[in-house]
């Protein structure tokens, strides 16, 4: 599988794939940027600077992929579509990145409260079915959100339960560790903070104001831990719906001129808080992959490679993605005002799975389908 990835982006480096159809009349740019209504706005890949011929190839990879559906929104205007865009299937740890936005529509709204991000997890009430040792009591909401709260009080889920250091090894926001027991917890205190139910708030606050076409209420469950009294707050929305989530992070919390999320908080939940080189499990942070993704609060955030003389400037500068089991992803690419949705259906198959590779191999090819005013 790596080899295949590491094909096709030779070949797209050495341009071996058409950039453009030949002979056919030139498309009229678009300009400016758009928010969807009732139904998204498509347009022509040309139109906005990209080449159907290199994403059509996108296509013919992801049919080698488990992949479920995919799209890409460049300026608002979806560019490409694959599979049933309106199927609604869990979305794993996207979650996470979710729960971020909620906080900064419900808690941070604004202006960022510092007395409330550094309340502990005491003062917050959030007290497991086994008491806090004396130095994870010392944790707070952002340690929570930045994965660095030093607390390793099971989650529930088994596999992670094997790399996680012991209790009392570390002192709160000194160690980025992925640990659910610290997103489970950031979803209660956001409960205990907002008096409001978690799924209330993502209807009322993102489903509704954003129109999302698929979201369904009942389908959205919090699943019960036999290990902590914290529970994981599943959520299930359809790719297009996702899409209208990350349209919003790269508009900056905005829509149609309404402030739906402080954009102060889009910011600074997006700042690389842990670089690349401390992620934990070591597993994320393979250095044989293509993926440098660093953590900021609830969203992965692009660790951009240090050459000499200067930084490099590639098309991730600036990246921010969520991403879940199995391989679904919203990704933010504000140097190309795109966003990527990328959904496998775990729920049909809990063993489908597209791997980080594959998955940085497709970012790869929408970025080499950029010509801009070549192919119009």
């Amino acid at each position: 599988m790596r080899k295949m990835v590491v094909v096709l982006m030779l070949m797209l480096g050495w341009g071996w794939l058409p950039a453009c159809s030949q002979g056919e009349p030139p498309t009229q740019p678009i300009s400016g940027d758009v928010v969807p209504g009732a139904e998204w706005q498509t347009a022509p890949p040309e139109a906005v600077g990209f080449s159907s011929a290199k994403l059509e190839a996108l296509r013919g990879w992801l049919k080698t992929q488990d992949t479920g559906s995919m799209m890409v929104v460049v300026q608002g205007r979806v560019i490409f579509s694959y599979g049933d865009v309106t199927h609604t299937s869990k979305i794993a740890s996207v979650r996470k990145s979710v729960l971020d936005m909620l906080y900064g529509a419900d808690v941070f709204a604004g202006q960022v409260r510092d007395d409330v991000l550094h309340e502990t997890v005491e003062q917050l009430g959030l007290q497991d079915k086994v008491p806090f040792l004396p130095i994870e009591k010392n944790a707070t909401l952002i340690q929570l959100m930045a994965s660095r709260s030093g607390i390793y009080i099971p989650s529930g889920n088994g596999d992670q339960a094997k790399v996680m250091p012991p209790r009392g090894s570390e002192y709160p926001g000194t160690y980025y560790i992925y640990n659910n027991w610290d997103f489970n917890a950031a979803g209660v205190a956001f409960e205990k903070l907002t008096k409001k139910d978690i799924f209330v708030a993502l209807r009322d606050d993102l489903a509704r104001p954003l129109g999302m076409q698929d979201f369904d209420f009942a389908k959205q469950k919090k699943n019960e831990s036999p290990d902590s009294a914290h529970s994981e707050y599943a959520m299930y929305l359809s790719t297009r719906d996702m899409a209208r989530l990350g349209l919003l992070m790269l508009n900056c919390g905005q829509w149609n001129g309404k402030t739906l999320v402080s954009c102060d908080w889009v910011r600074y939940s997006t700042y690389l808080h842990t670089p690349f080189r401390d992620i934990n499990p070591t597993g994320l942070r393979n250095y044989g992959e293509p993926s440098r993704w660093g953590y900021g609060l609830l969203w992965w955030v692009w660790d951009e490679q240090m050459f000499p003389g200067d930084t490099w400037t590639g098309f991730l500068q600036g990246a921010y993605t969520a991403a879940g089991t199995g391989g679904t992803y919203i990704t933010v690419l504000p140097t190309m005002d795109t966003v990527v949705v990328h959904q496998v259906d775990i729920d049909k198959n809990y063993r489908a799975n597209v791997t980080p590779s594959s998955y940085m191999a497709m970012l790869s090819m929408i970025a080499d389908a950029r010509c801009g005013d070549a192919c119009r």
